[in-house]
Parts: structure tokens; sequence; C-alpha cells
């Protein structure tokens, strides 16, 4: 790329947010929907047996449900980039929540296969409008040095809210029944429309990057979406994010999202509570580690790519260690131990994002976390369907079924090997860059005034 299209792309060095107490009631309005929309996409999880027995479906269409929703979803990403890019956060998070209360006020009232799949294709929608915002909030609010922090925070939120699904959600759709449960858990995506559209605001004062002309016409439109999203895509760091995305996630996902309970349960003769606990103890351990890999991501960028492979690679041995152990159940030690490790699988995926982020210009952070966030949610969509229909295939054989997650691990390896050194010597010559244009940008300081406070 030339000097002036480097220029070009780069644009004028924006100023650094402050952070701070605003930053932060702010950043935790937009965390708050993500929560929600969290709840929501996972509920499934708990009640995939329920799910088969009410609708009366087999492995394969009860795939069908996570699959449509993660195909919805993945499909979602570059739009809702774009939209955020155009738009601002505040306007695509209010649409996302409208959307994903109605997809789930539908799935508890479908009477029908085909009507609650449609539900769970609206709710995969809204949902799908959560994430990227509440990282551009996060963006748009701190400090740079504080963006592998908060990111990781806000993967951490989205996993209470797997733990909601898990500890509150399931005994209480064992207890009251399903219209019930989910129709009494959409009240939820109500109360946090109500402080969004009141008090979110998409940057602090001063602070917002100029907006993105609106485009004169269908072919400036047109022009528009194809630039943003080829320059996104240019970058090989927007690509090195998306692979080790796909690679880290879509482990955890599958099995948190439909098949962890009916492995546990039907595979392994592990009641329901005790299964339940399990799928805690991911959740827990996702938590744990996400403020981990936040500080060390944050202290020192070049664990980036040891601490997503060795993620990988522990969790592939620990997947195969379960699979092949002998006789027909692993032991309570070893599926405690595969689930502290998928407690991994999110916080490493997050680092896919932290080589998106300096890749690109502020204007175009939107389109590049979506094209980030792809990765892994095609991963679990692949999987998710591959082991439904492999189940069907074997008379649910799970050994053969969960080891389709190899393929994709071994396939995105080896793409995060390939891009690799391209995006690290991209990302070490735009960084020497920018070191000059932002002393130039920067005002001469004032000796008789006191240092300024560390943001947030």
């Amino acid at each position: 790329m030339s000097a002036a299209t480097e220029g070009r792309h780069a644009g004028p060095v924006p100023k650094d947010p402050p952070g701070g107490r605003e930053a932060v009631a702010v950043w935790s309005i937009g965390v708050a929907v993500y929560f929600v929309a969290v709840i929501f996409r996972t509920s499934l999880g708990v009640a995939g047996l329920d799910a088969a027995d009410r609708f009366q479906v087999n492995a394969s269409a009860l795939a069908t449900f996570s699959l449509l929703q993660l195909l919805v979803y993945a499909g979602m990403q570059i739009p809702v980039g774009l939209m955020v890019d155009r738009l601002g956060t505040k306007k695509v998070l209010t649409l996302g929540a409208v959307l994903f209360t109605a997809g789930q006020i539908g799935f508890a009232l479908s009477p029908s296969y085909g009507m609650a799949l449609a539900a769970r294709a609206l709710l995969g929608c809204g949902d799908a409008m959560t994430f990227i915002s509440v990282l551009r909030l996060g963006t748009r609010w701190f400090p740079a040095r504080r963006a592998p922090l908060m990111a990781q925070l806000a993967g951490l939120v989205g996993m209470a809210g797997n733990l909601v699904s898990t500890l509150v959600l399931a005994p209480v759709l064992h207890g009251i029944g399903w219209v019930p449960a989910f129709a009494g858990s959409a009240v939820a995506g109500l109360v946090v429309l109500v402080p969004l559209v009141l008090f979110l605001r998409d940057h602090p004062d001063g602070y917002g990057s100029p907006p993105v002309a609106r485009a004169a016409g269908r072919g400036a439109a047109g022009r528009f979406v194809r630039r943003q999203i080829a320059d996104s895509w240019r970058e090989p760091g927007t690509r090195l994010g998306l692979w080790v995305h796909f690679t880290t996630q879509f482990p955890a996902m599958v099995f948190l999202l439909l098949w962890g309970m009916p492995f546990l349960v039907e595979a392994q003769g592990l009641s329901r509570t005790a299964a339940g606990g399990l799928l805690t103890l991911i959740v827990a351990s996702n938590m744990a580690f996400g403020l981990v890999y936040g500080q060390v991501v944050g202290r020192r960028q070049g664990a980036r790519i040891p601490l997503a492979l060795t993620t990988v690679g522990v969790t592939a041995a620990l997947w195969a260690a379960v699979l092949v152990h002998p006789g027909d159940r692993a032991p309570m030690w070893l599926l405690v131990t595969l689930c502290v490790v998928l407690g991994t699988c999110g916080p490493a995926s997050m680092i896919g994002f932290d080589f998106a982020r300096p890749a690109n210009p502020a204007e175009r952070q939107g389109t590049a976390s979506g094209i980030t966030n792809m990765g892994g949610f095609l991963a679990s969509m692949t999987t998710l369907l591959a082991v439904g229909v492999l189940l069907d295939a074997t008379g649910d054989d799970y050994r053969i079924a969960f080891s389709s997650v190899f393929v994709l691990q071994v396939l995105g390896t080896s793409q995060i090997l390939r891009l690799r050194g391209r995006a690290l010597a991209r990302e070490r010559s735009r960084a020497a860059a920018a070191v000059p244009c932002a002393q130039a940008a920067a005002p001469a300081a004032d000796p008789a005034s006191p240092p300024a406070a560390a943001g947030v």
C-alpha cells in the first residue's frame, strides 16, 4: 500500500478519551443490553431437551434452532458493523434490544417448530447488534491502553448472562413451565431499553471522530459499503483477528449453546443438576480467565499469539482426552478439567479484536469488528450442524460427532500461523508512523500545570 493510500486510510490522530465515571456509567448501559442479549441467546442451551420434547424434533432439527440463530448472527456482523460506523452506537443498540426482546417473546409463545425457528432468527438478528456496539463504546469512551481490558470485561459480563441462564432460567423453566419462563425473561429486554434510550451517548463531548458522510444515492451508498469492507479486509490484522476468533471461541460456544447438556446427561450419565453445575463451571472459569487475559494482553501485546495458540492446544488436548478415555464415561475430574479449560475459549477469542482494532482507523472500527466477530460464530454454526448430523448418522455416538471440533481447530491454526508475521509487521510499522503524528498533534504542555490524572 502506498504512503498516500496509508495516509488516507489512517486519517488524523484522534484524541484519546479520558475515561472516568461518566464513561463507566455509559459503558455499563451498553453492557447491560449485551448481558440481556446473552441470556436470551444461551437460554436454549439449558432448554435443549425440553425443546426437543415440546416440538417433537430429533437432534438435527434441534441443532437447527441454534444453527439458524448463529447463521443470522454471523450474517449480520458486517451489516451491523457498517450500521455502527454510519448510524452510531445508540441507534443500533436500541434496534437490537427491540428485536431480541420480540424474538424471546415469540419463542415463548410459538406453538410450532417453524414459528419457533422464526423467533430464534429474530432473536439472533437483535443479538447481532449488541456486542460490536459495546466494543465501539469501549473504544470511544476509554483510553486506547484500556481497550483490551474493556473488551474482556464486556465478554465477562456476557458470560455472566450465560450464568443467569444456567442458574436461574433452568430451574425456573422446570418449575413453572415453558411459556411463563421464556415470556417472563423477556421483561429484562424492556427494562434495559429505558436507560438505553434516555442516557446512552455515542461518545463524550469533544471526543467523537468526524461522522462518516452519508452517501448520496444508492450507487454512492454501495460504493461506501464496498470501500469499508474492502479496506478492512485488506488489513492482515483484520483477517488475523477473524481467524483467532474462529479458532478459539467455538468449542465452548458449541458446548454451552446446545450440545453440552445432552452430552453430559446422555453420554456421560450425569444428572441434569450435575451437568448444569459443569456448565456453570465453564462460565465461572471464563469470567476468571477473562480478567487475566485482559490484563496480560493490555500490558504485553506480544502475548497475544502465544495465549491464543496455547488455548487452542490445551482445549484440543482435553477434548481428545475425554473422547478417547477408556470405557463409556470419563471420570468426573477429567470433565471438570475440560470445563475449566473451555472457560478460556471466550477470553482467547477476544484477542482477535486486539489485532483488528489497531489495524483500522476509527471510522472503520465497526466494520472491522464485524468481520472479526464472524469468525467464531461461523465455526460454531458449522460445528453445531456437524455434531447434529453425525449424531443422527451414528446413532448418537458423541465420540465421532464431537471429533468434528478438531477439523476446524486445524484449519484455524494454519491460518493464524500463515497471517501472524504479516499482520504483526504491519502493526509495528503503523505504530512507528503514528508516534511522530501524535507528537505533532499534541499541544505544548504548560510547565505550570500538574500532570493529568489517568483515565479509568
